[in-house]
């Protein structure tokens, strides 16, 4: 009977393992931003959070330099950024309509969390800028699968604001400092359809013979 259940338990193993694997395949082939405007109530509490800004980290990272950091906007802050948004707008735009006004004082209210994913390049000889931009953009994909697997919704969005140096500086960016993104994560309302993907032949090549 023992050497039976031995014999049986790496086949249980590696059944698992394949489950695991699958699961993790098929989060991956079907993958969908919710839109923000489809978020709602509860988003992710702190213990939640804290998880998913772990996994969010956890990217290439040539030298080990983590360049990015995250800006969380929730409860009244969302209100308060959005006040400033709306100033700016106005000061940017005086012929901005009040409707145009009020869009911007409800940005960051349409989502219960927003994660601000900022690029903060650090001088360093063998990482180049380029590879460490690249790194915050890893970021913010690893946020939008991390929102996904605990059962959220999530959005990558920049939008005006992520370029406006008002409103980079109501941040507190430093000068070299930029927003990779927004992240507008809640619980969602609707299930997002598929939509047109690239064909990979249009996308894919195979060079061969000797370099020109």
């Amino acid at each position: 009977m023992r050497a039976n259940a031995a014999s049986s338990e790496p086949e249980a193993q590696l059944t698992a393992v394949d489950a695991a694997q699958m699961a993790v395949l098929r989060h991956l082939a079907s993958r969908r931003s919710v839109s923000a405007s489809a978020l709602a109530e509860p988003g992710p509490d702190r213990v939640t959070l804290d998880a998913m800004l772990t996994i969010a980290a956890r990217v290439p990272d040539h030298k080990k330099l983590a360049p990015w950091r995250f800006i969380v906007i929730e409860g009244e802050a969302r209100t308060r950024f959005g006040a400033m948004l709306a100033e700016t707008c106005a000061a940017n735009e005086p012929e901005a309509s009040d409707i145009r006004h009020e869009i911007e004082r409800g940005r960051f209210l349409r989502a219960p969390t927003v994660v601000a994913v900022v690029s903060s390049p650090v001088s360093h000889p063998a990482a180049p800028e380029w590879e460490q931009v690249l790194s915050a953009g890893a970021v913010c994909l690893n946020l939008l699968h991390a929102a996904s697997v605990y059962s959220f919704g999530a959005q990558w969005i920049t939008e005006w604001y992520a370029y406006d140096e008002a409103v980079r500086g109501a941040f507190g960016l430093t000068a070299k400092e930029r927003i990779a993104g927004f992240i507008y994560i809640g619980t969602p309302r609707e299930r997002p359809t598929e939509r047109e993907r690239p064909e990979l032949a249009a996308i894919t090549t195979f060079p061969n013979g000797p370099v020109a």
